[in-house]
Order: structure tokens, then sequence, then C-alpha cells
């Protein structure tokens, strides 16, 4: 007779997942001999919430659902960050946790907390499974609603005791279903396309259902049949890259200063997979003209006209709309509009102010001088994983996204931090294929002992920590001087990295950047470069201030 543990490796080998990031505890002992047994890959961390980042991230950059397995109790209520990361990010996060035995609950167990209850609020589905027998139930389930719709995270607790049961009977698993294909109707493609033929100043925006819904070559051929000016956000960064010629870059107005205007002065908006959340200003004044008329496309039928009024809304797969528009469209190509000159020169405007800011050469250094000095020595086909912070933020103004799923975010909820298990699931997933990961001294904090992870398993990645000896964004926000909590001391983390294993280095001035990446990147274990830097209102923080001011 099989154990509840036998049964939910073998579920997992059923849905096609062979990693499982963990932390160890008691109510797992009984299932992770079996899973190493099996042949899965056990990816031990050192703290819970760190296993749900990692299997998060996993999800992301795979387009897949992923696990996680924590024991109970606090390693439940550690997870529950992790949890809440991904259901905001719409990612396929299945989060397990162990718990006290089945039949003591209530009456002073051990660790006895209601976990269901906790992660219901952060989650499309949470259950706790009553018996061995139902194990393949559930997980199966646990795996649909993450992966249906808008994809999200589902909770399992799973009791000690079920674990460790042998059952005669197994309970059928639902079938597992790939999503259908929700074709668009034909009725509002047809009147998008109307308004976007009419438009004089046309944008359109792809966010994160256009990296989901796998519809990179859609939206190439779309944008250059109908020859309208592209923004890229989120998930959707470098779907179509920032060198192509209908890509203007980062559709985010805190950091490209460009689409303060452009948006602005947009007569017609197609949003792609994109909620019109906070970072679009939820739609208001102060990123849109009132007379800005949108078309919105996503496949959760309730986003749709959430924040902003739509002319079309279509709730539909990304890839099958954006066929469906390029059909619309027509076989040759329309005529360029005079609106993608003045696009041009609000890009140039932008980079030149940026360029200006990266020639200053006082010390400590710049945090644009940096990354100008940075980019000139990386290797190609390289993968971003981004924190927070104020140095972070200069990074992504100023660094080009050029290939899909290269570019991983914190999401919508800004764990800060999180970028550390982050980077263990990226280099895990793509290990021939170089990881950065940028973030700042204060973020490096959340998960420092990932960086023993990393050794462990063997992954070079490369961090690059902005050490400006403080919380640069709250520094700024507070007013820059007669700060509260805000000051840090310039930490030698890269001894700590050495000390864990890896490698490491200081880096001071701008001579110093070159041979310290090329360096890092040849080191073979995973190595931290310490760059001492300027504390620098980032374009970031100033869209922040002005929206505090208001």
């Amino acid at each position: 007779m099989p154990t509840g543990a036998e049964l939910f490796v073998q579920t997992l080998r059923t849905l096609g997942i062979h990693d499982i990031y963990t932390l160890v505890g008691d109510h797992l002992n009984d299932v992770l001999p079996v899973a190493v047994r099996e042949g899965l890959r056990i990816i031990d961390m050192r703290h819970e919430s760190g296993c749900t980042h990692a299997a998060d991230a996993a999800a992301r950059i795979t387009r897949r659902p992923a696990l996680s397995l924590v024991t109970g109790g606090p390693g439940h209520t550690n997870s529950l960050t992790g949890i809440a990361t991904a259901q905001l990010a719409a990612s396929p996060l299945i989060a397990v946790s162990g718990s006290r035995g089945s039949l003591v609950g209530d009456r002073g167990a051990f660790q006895d907390i209601v976990q269901v209850g906790m992660a219901a609020p952060v989650c499309k589905y949470a259950a706790e499974v009553p018996a061995a027998s139902q194990i393949p139930f559930y997980l199966a389930r646990a795996y649909q609603e993450a992966s249906s719709g808008r994809k999200g995270a589902a909770h399992l607790s799973i009791p000690v005791d079920v674990f460790g049961a042998h059952t005669e009977t197994v309970a059928p698993a639902p079938q597992v279903l790939p999503d259908p294909v929700c074709p668009p109707d034909a009725k509002a493609v047809g009147d998008a396309i109307a308004l976007l033929r009419r438009a004089e100043r046309p944008i359109v925006l792809a966010g994160s259902g256009v990296w989901w819904g796998g519809a990179r070559e859609e939206l190439l051929a779309f944008i250059e049949t109908t020859n309208l000016p592209l923004y890229t956000i989120t998930m959707g960064r470098g779907v179509a890259p920032d060198t192509h010629p209908l890509c203007f870059g980062y559709g985010d107005p805190a950091l490209n200063q460009a689409v303060q205007t452009s948006f602005k002065e947009a007569d017609v908006m197609l949003v792609l997979g994109k909620r019109v959340d906070y970072r679009l200003a939820l739609g208001g004044p102060r990123l849109f003209s009132p007379q800005t008329k949108f078309i919105q496309v996503d496949i959760h039928g309730p986003e749709l006209g959430l924040n902003r009024k739509l002319e079309v809304g279509i709730c539909a797969d990304v890839k099958a709309t954006l066929r469906a528009l390029a059909a619309e469209a027509g076989g040759a190509a329309w005529a360029p509009k005079p609106w993608l000159e003045r696009l041009r020169g609000l890009k140039r405007q932008w980079e030149e102010a940026v360029a200006a800011e990266a020639r200053t050469e006082s010390a400590p250094l710049h945090p644009a001088a940096f990354y100008a000095e940075f980019h000139q020595h990386l290797p190609d086909d390289l993968t971003y994983v981004w924190d927070g912070g104020d140095f972070v933020h200069w990074g992504r103004v100023m660094t080009p996204a050029l290939h899909p799923g290269r570019w991983l975010r914190l999401g919508p909820l800004g764990t800060i931090g999180s970028a550390l298990p982050n980077c263990v699931a990226t280099k895990l997933h793509f290990p021939d294929r170089p990881v950065v990961m940028l973030t700042g001294d204060g973020s490096l904090g959340f998960y420092l002992a990932e960086l023993d992870t990393l050794v462990r398993h063997r992954l070079p990645v490369v961090i690059v920590v902005g050490n400006d000896a403080g919380w640069g964004v709250e520094r700024e926000l507070q007013g820059g001087q007669d700060t509260v909590a805000c000051e840090l001391r310039r930490s030698r983390y890269d001894l700590v990295m050495q000390g864990l294993g890896g490698g490491g280095e200081t880096i001071d001035t701008l001579d110093q950047i070159g041979p310290a990446v090329r360096r890092a990147f040849a080191a073979g274990v995973p190595y931290l470069l310490n760059v001492n830097i300027r504390g620098v209102r980032s374009p970031f923080t100033q869209w922040q201030v002005a929206v505090k001011k208001k």
C-alpha cells in the first residue's frame, strides 16, 4: 500500500513537476526522502519565504506551475509573503505546507494554527488534505487552479500523519487540461482596428499577458504590419527588444520620462495583457488625457474597464487576439504615422538627460555612471534579476531589455529582497545562461543567508550590490536629511559572500568596474560586487516624490 508521501511524489511526476523548493522540518521527514528516491530535484533553502519566492520565479520564467514545500507553523507563516507575491504577479505557484497531525487540531497541539485560513485571502485556492488517499485529487486540483485563466497561487496544507499514512484506495485525480484558446469577438476586433486606423497618436502597451500567452511572434507581426509604436512593461519586457525600430522601451512612467509625455498625448491606447493599475496611475489624468480612447485585451474579464472607461474591451487570449488584429489590419503594411518621429524625439531627449547624469565623476560613484561603464563589460544573452532600491531603479532606466523572459522583477507586491531567491531559481533552470542580480544594500539583507544556497547548489550568478549605506528610496521620500530609520553601514557584503564560499570584491572607482565584472563572470562560483555609490534620487523616486506632493 502506498503512503501519502509516495502518492504526493507520484502525482508531482504525473503533473510534470520535478523540482521542490524546500526547507526541511519535522512535518516533511516522510516526504522528502521519497522525493529524492524518485529522482526529484530538491533545492533546500534557508528561509521558507525564500522557497516560495524561488518557486514563484521558476513558474514565471518557465510559464509552468512550480512547487514549494515547507513545514507547518512558523514555516507556513514565513511562506505567506511569497504566496502573496506570486498571487499579485499572477504566477502559478503551488505552495504546500506540512502541519500538525490531522486528529489533534484545536486541542493545543504543537504548531496548531489555522493555516488554510491564513493562506486563503492571498491565493486562488486553499485547502487542507484530509487523508492520504485524497492527495492526488487535491494536488491536481491545486495545479489546475493555479494554471487556469489568470494564473495565481494555490495552497495545500498536508498534515504530517497524512504524509505518513498508508492507504488501500486512491481517490481519482481530476484531469488536468490546458486552458482552451479563447478567441476574440470578431466585431470587437474590427472596432479596435478601425479605431487604430483613425488614430493620429496611437500607442501599443504590451504587458505580462504577452509573455504568459507566448505571443512574441504575433506581437512583432502586428506592430510591423500596422507600424504602431510599442512600449513594454512587467514580464512583457524584452518580448519585443528595445532595439526594434518600433519599440520605444519601458512603458513605465516612473522609469521612462518620455512616457509621461507620450502617454498624455496619445489619442488611442491598445493595452495588451496589462492591468490598468497603480503603475499606469490607475488610468487617471496624471498620465492620460481624459480624451484618450482605450482598447484593452485581457484573459480576465473583470479586469476590463476596471479603472478606465474602454472604447473596446476584448476578453480573450492575447495570442489569438493579436493574430486576429493583424489579419483584420490587412496584408499591406500601414503607412508610418508622423507620430513616430515625435516619439523618437522624446526618446532621444530622455536618453540624453540620463547620459548627462552618467557623466558625473565625483566619488562615491553616481549610480548612472556605474551602469554606463558596467554595460560595456557584460556578456551576451544575459538574464537580469532586479530587486528594489534607488540603485536598482537607475539600472532599470538605463538597461535595454533584449530577450523575452530575461527580465525578472519583484511584481505588484513590491517584495524587496526577493530577487536573491528569484535568482536561485533562474540559474537552476537556465544553467548555461549568465545571470546577474541587481540589488541595494537594504534589499540584500532580507534573504542574506540565501547566498549560502547559491554556493551549496553551485549556482554561479553575479550579484551587484549598490551600497549607499541606507534605505535610499525612503531616505529621499523623507526629504534627504534628518531621516528616521533610513541609515545603514557601508558593510562589506563581498566579505560575507567570501565567508560563505563564494567570491567577491568591492568597487570604488570607474576603472575598477571592467576588470571586476570580467572576474565575476569567469569565477565559476557565486560572486558579489559590492559597489560603493552615492545616494542619488532616481527617476523612479522622483516620480514617487511628485505623487507624494500631490
